[in-house]
């Protein structure tokens, strides 16, 4: 069993995706969830989720519970409906801390920019993680074989990543060599942009959608996306979390991070604790994202 704490924005439908299959997963124990920025209404929508997956023990951090703006994107309400603002169980390391010395080896899995990582790293008191996954990231063309690079991403080296730039202090001091985390773990932007859930994959999760309250919430959720957007959504999140139940999934490479002037960079390295991928089975990652269900 995996132990798990996640840290999640809410202006995209993935992070809470992915709180769905992570707060249900069978392999997975979820310990903690934290929030950034942290606003009530976000910290409302969290223990919403967990409270209808039956999982409102699991306690709740916040950065910034006193931020003015929501920070909830108009699909959740769509989706899930009203609910109460509320208030953390603590801040970041209040809430974490526990966790890590109840639970060594738990893996962080981070799905927005890195403020509460931050927060964890600088709050003065002993830390260390076992292994942080991140969905962030960019493998380009020193790293990523040329059959298994994206047409939009072949011949780049460098590129921004959202979640990396949302605070680029925060990664590279969670990058740098001297950082208090064993493992590393990038599931980057090469990687993730290859997964789009569209109609051909809700229609192949339908049958297993009553299989955990979770399935049947990203079912619910997606189905009401697709009505709006028949594209689809890429799964930057819900790919990573997979990732993390289930590293075989990906090819990975040992790599030294950068930040260039064009983004993020990935080459070869070699004891840097730090590994990205480079290439994704699709086929398996579904296999674990509906690991569990029973076909109808």
């Amino acid at each position: 069993m995996l132990d798990l704490c996640f840290d999640l924005e809410t202006q995209d439908p993935d992070d809470v995706l992915t709180l769905c299959l992570t707060a249900c997963h069978p392999r997975v124990r979820l310990r903690a969830v934290t929030v950034t920025p942290g606003s009530p209404g976000q910290v409302g929508l969290v223990r919403h989720v967990l409270r209808l997956l039956g999982r409102d023990d699991v306690p709740v951090g916040a950065r910034d519970p006193g931020t003015n703006r929501e920070h909830v994107s108009g699909f959740h309400r769509r989706w899930l409906g009203g609910w109460p603002a509320d208030r953390p169980d603590g801040d970041v390391p209040e809430v974490l801390l526990p966790v890590l010395a109840a639970h060594p080896g738990t893996t962080l899995l981070t799905g927005g920019p890195l403020r509460n990582l931050r927060l964890l790293l600088e709050c003065g008191r002993p830390v260390r993680l076992a292994r942080w996954v991140a969905q962030g990231g960019f493998a380009g063309d020193p790293v990523v074989p040329p059959e298994r690079r994206l047409a939009k991403f072949d011949g780049l080296t460098a590129c921004p990543t959202f979640n990396f730039n949302g605070e680029p202090t925060a990664a590279l001091a969670a990058l740098a060599p001297g950082a208090p985390i064993t493992r590393r773990e990038l599931v980057s932007k090469n990687v993730t942009h290859g997964v789009r859930y569209d109609r051909a994959f809700h229609e192949r999760l339908e049958p297993h959608r009553d299989a955990t309250a979770g399935l049947a919430l990203i079912w619910q959720g997606m189905d009401l996306y697709l009505r709006r957007r028949p594209g689809g959504k890429l799964l930057h999140d819900p790919t990573a979390a997979c990732a993390a139940i289930d590293p075989s999934i990906a090819v990975w490479a040992e790599a030294e991070i950068t930040r260039e002037p064009g983004g993020w960079a990935a080459r070869p390295g070699s004891g840097t604790r730090t590994f990205i991928t480079t290439g994704l089975d699709r086929d398996a990652l579904f296999a674990v994202l509906a690991e569990g269900a029973r076909p109808k």
